[in-house]
């Protein structure tokens, strides 16, 4: 429960630091959100969306209509309940580029900086090349983000000391590493030739995943 507490905490702070505090703005803010489903490193929508909390009520409101309104739990700080009465958490796994809310069958990634959506880019789908490697032109496509990286699949649930050697020998450049929650630990490569950003998850000696990074997270690779 501290640690459930210290993230509220810390989220409050988070917000009032970036000057995007939810009371100063009629209590909304534009943002971004990409859905999850439970258990997929895969989003199945990404798109701006509105996120705002009143009363300690938050709310997150997508771009094709629906919405989730999770009412706080007062007992448990960092608990909430969507409007089906199961319990949803606030998950710290962003840092400084927003919140996570799991939910019981999906999670969703608020992201404060609603980009590309308000810079004139395209949100329209496309596809990965055959050889399994994302061009440039094809990195704000939102849709890619959390897709397993093709060129690494087969090291997924690999043994993370020995797959390193077979990530250097396949052309990717270690970049940084960061401690996440749940004993989890973040690494991020730069993919040859395309020079995107992919993100390593460990969990307890081998990689539970490989992917695409967030667009934010791709300016980390360039």
């Amino acid at each position: 429960m501290k640690k459930i507490s210290k993230l509220t905490i810390g989220t409050t702070l988070l917000i009032a630091s970036l000057g995007i505090g939810i009371s100063v703005r009629a209590d909304t803010v534009q943002a971004r959100c990409d859905i999850y489903p439970k258990g997929e490193d895969r989003a199945t929508s990404s798109g701006p969306c509105t996120f705002s909390q009143r009363q300690g009520i938050v709310g997150i409101q997508l771009q094709n209509g629906q919405r989730y309104d999770l009412t706080p739990n007062d007992d448990q700080p960092g608990r909430y309940l969507d409007p089906n009465g199961e319990t949803a958490y606030l998950e710290d796994g962003l840092g400084d580029a927003g919140q996570i809310y799991r939910l019981a069958t999906e999670s969703i990634y608020v992201y404060w900086d609603p980009a590309p959506y308000t810079q004139g880019g395209s949100n329209q789908s496309s596809q990965s090349s055959g050889s399994g490697t994302i061009t440039p032109a094809e990195s704000t496509d939102m849709a890619l983000v959390g897709q397993t990286v093709k060129g690494l699949s087969d090291l997924v649930s690999a043994r993370a000391g020995q797959a390193e050697t077979q990530i250097t020998q396949r052309g990717y450049e270690y970049v940084r590493g960061e401690q996440g929650v749940d004993n989890t630990a973040f690494a991020y490569w730069r993919e040859p030739e395309s020079g995107l950003c992919i993100l390593i998850a460990t969990k307890e000696g081998r990689y539970d995943s490989i992917v695409y990074a967030s667009v934010e997270d791709q300016t980390t690779c360039r």
